[in-house]
C-alpha cells in the first residue's frame, strides 16, 4: 500500500513537472511569436517607406561612391575576414555567429557581441535605429533575407563599404581613402587597406585623427583574422606590419 502511494506521488510530481515544462514552452512560443510579429511589421513599414532600389540608388549617388571593381581585393578580403567571414556562404543571417554572440553576451551579462552579418549591418544602418531591441533585431533579419534575394553578394558588399562610417566625418570608403590618405581607394597600399578595414567597428575609437595607436592595434586584429581565414600568410602579415 505504501509502495502504491509512493508510486502515485512520484507520478504526480512527474506529471506536474511535465505540465509545467509544456506551459513554459507554450509561453516561450507565445513571446517569440509576439516579437516576430512586431519585427515583421517594423520590417514591412521600413520597406514601404524606402524600397531596396531607392536605398541602393541613394548610396550610389553619394559623392565619393566607389564601384566594387575599383576597390582593392585585399581591402574587400579584410572587411569580410574581420566582419563576416562566412559572408559568401550564408543567406543573410549567420546562425553560428549569432549563437556564439548569444553565449558570449550571456557570459558577460551584457551585449558585448552582436553576431550580425554584413547584410544585417547594411539593413540596420539604412533602415533601422541602433537601438538594441528584440523586434528591431527581428526586423533586421527579415530585411537581410530580402536584400540577399534582391542583390548579389558583390552588390551588398559594395553598398556596405560605401555607406559605413570611418570616423572624422568620412562616410564610405571613397571619402575615407581621400580624407585620410589623399588618394583614391584603388591606390591604397596593403597597410592602408587593412588599417581602414578595422575602423568601422568603432569609428569614434579607431578614427585615425583621434587615436592612431588604437587603430593600429585594431589593424593587428584584422590581420590575425585574415591569416586565420587564409587570406594572408604569416610572412605577408609581417611585411604589412613592417610597412
Amino acid at each position: 500500500m505504501a509502495k502504491a502511494r509512493h508510486r502515485t506521488t512520484r507520478e504526480t510530481v512527474a506529471l506536474f513537472i511535465g505540465g509545467a515544462f509544456v506551459m513554459v514552452l507554450i509561453l516561450v512560443a507565445v513571446i517569440a511569436a509576439f516579437f516576430v510579429a512586431r519585427g515583421f511589421n517594423l520590417y514591412q513599414e521600413a520597406l514601404e517607406r524606402t524600397s531596396l532600389d531607392d536605398m541602393a540608388a541613394s548610396i550610389r549617388q553619394e559623392k565619393g561612391f566607389t564601384p566594387i571593381d575599383e576597390l582593392p581585393d585585399l581591402y574587400l578580403q579584410a572587411v569580410i575576414a574581420v566582419e563576416d567571414h562566412r559572408f559568401y556562404a550564408h543567406p543573410g543571417f549567420d546562425i553560428i555567429a549569432t549563437g556564439r554572440a548569444l553565449v558570449n553576451d550571456l557570459k558577460a551579462g551584457a551585449i558585448v557581441e552582436g553576431g550580425s552579418t554584413i547584410t544585417q549591418q547594411l539593413a540596420k544602418n539604412q533602415y533601422f535605429t541602433q537601438e538594441q531591441t528584440v523586434e528591431r533585431k527581428v526586423a533586421e533579419v527579415f530585411m537581410a533575407f530580402t536584400m540577399e534575394q534582391h542583390f548579389s553578394k558583390r552588390e551588398i558588399l559594395e553598398l556596405y563599404v560605401n555607406s559605413i562610417y570611418f570616423g572624422d566625418g568620412f562616410t564610405g570608403i571613397g571619402p575615407a581613402s581621400e580624407g585620410y590618405f589623399d588618394k583614391r581607394p584603388a591606390e591604397l597600399t596593403d597597410d592602408e587597406c587593412t588599417l581602414l578595414a578595422g575602423i568601422p567597428n568603432a569609428p569614434s575609437a579607431y578614427a585615425l585623427g583621434e587615436n592612431l595607436d588604437l587603430a593600429r592595434r585594431r589593424q593587428e586584429h584584422v590581420l590575425e583574422k585574415m591569416m586565420r581565414y587564409d587570406y594572408l600568410s604569416s610572412r605577408e602579415v609581417a611585411v604589412i606590419l613592417a610597412a
